[in-house]
């Protein structure tokens, strides 16, 4: 009797890991199945049962092949499209570590059939891509947001890599006790924008080098310092969040390097027609070592022209740079 209860929801779990688009059950199967479960089934109530499904609101499908009828539920919560775009998403994601992006490709295998599922079996080549190694960053992520909504403070422990591929424990493994502000994403990793009173300044953090991240009862301070800010143009300023001297500078560009400039600042980066092949572009920065490394790169496609302090920061980095290979 008890399984009896049951039967619509094992009804459901049938149809939603068998069926799709593509697949059916002929009513033998699906009573095999429930069987299998404990819970006979006749013709008759199936159909009742079909019925008490499609009023809850899944549409059961009959289709006839020659003499043999299948049902099917074919509408799913996401569409295969989109879930193949996630998976592949989880797969080549930098900050997810190799064992979780299986973890995570398993839960979306179940949000569809398991013909389905097979299709979600990808691939996906990614060029220098190298997976963390840090699983708690999850744990992390979940309480930086945890403390942002709860207008608290964290702290945690900060490391950096050494040449020994060991971890080595920043300001001898002493607590950093910080107000998140904010979390981005940036290239490929999850960064926390942080308010860090004992310094007065603000200070990110990459959070797959936090260990042992927990949310404290001292409400956060300096919530007021990126009050009204623009949280995305902000992040695009900041080159890798390596922070650096606020500056407004202008490049000049060839024509063809508008899409490098859009990529990096968006469409509000103010840009100007110098000459038939050039424009120039001023935007806000934080004046870095990262952001003329990202300058350098783009070799005589752009010049800096100003303000003269920052170009002239820029052509000592250029000149180490050369005299390395004196």
């Amino acid at each position: 009797m008890a399984e009896q209860r049951l039967k619509l929801l094992y009804l459901l779990r049938i149809f939603l890991h068998e069926t799709d688009e593509e697949h059916g059950l002929t009513l033998q199967e699906i009573q095999e199945r429930l069987e299998g479960y404990g819970i006979p089934a006749d013709r008759k109530t199936l159909y009742t049962d079909f019925d008490a499904l499609e009023r809850f609101g899944y549409e059961v499908l009959r289709e006839k092949d020659g003499h043999t009828t299948r049902y099917r539920i074919p509408q799913r919560e996401f569409e295969l499209s989109e879930l193949k775009l996630l998976t592949d998403a989880v797969q080549s994601a930098r900050f997810i570590t190799a064992g979780k992006s299986d973890v995570l490709i398993k839960k979306l295998e179940n949000l569809v059939s398991v013909h389905d599922a097979k299709k979600l079996n990808r691939q996906v080549y990614t060029t220098g891509r190298v997976k963390s190694m840090n699983e708690s960053i999850y744990y992390s992520v979940d309480a930086i947001h945890e403390a942002i909504n709860g207008d608290r403070m964290i702290r945690f422990q900060y490391f950096n890599w050494t040449p020994d591929k060991k971890m080595e424990l920043r300001h001898g493994g002493s607590f950093y006790e910080i107000s998140p502000l904010a979390l981005v994403w940036d290239d490929e990793y999850y960064y926390m924008i942080g308010y860090d009173a004992a310094a007065e300044m603000i200070k990110h953090y990459r959070v797959d080098k936090m260990l042992k991240l927990s949310v404290t009862d001292e409400p956060r301070k300096g919530t007021d310092v990126l009050s009204g800010t623009d949280l995305r143009k902000y992040s695009n300023s900041l080159f890798r969040m390596n922070g650096g001297t606020e500056a407004r500078v202008s490049i000049r560009c060839e024509n063809d390097a508008a899409g490098i400039i859009i990529d990096q600042f968006g469409l509000g980066v103010q840009m100007l027609r110098a000459d038939p092949e050039h424009f120039e572009a001023s935007m806000d920065v934080l004046v870095s070592r990262q952001f003329f490394a990202w300058l350098f790169a783009l070799g005589e496609k752009a010049v800096l022209i100003s303000p003269p302090e920052v170009v002239s920061e820029y052509k000592e980095y250029v000149k180490k740079a050369a005299d390395l290979y004196q």
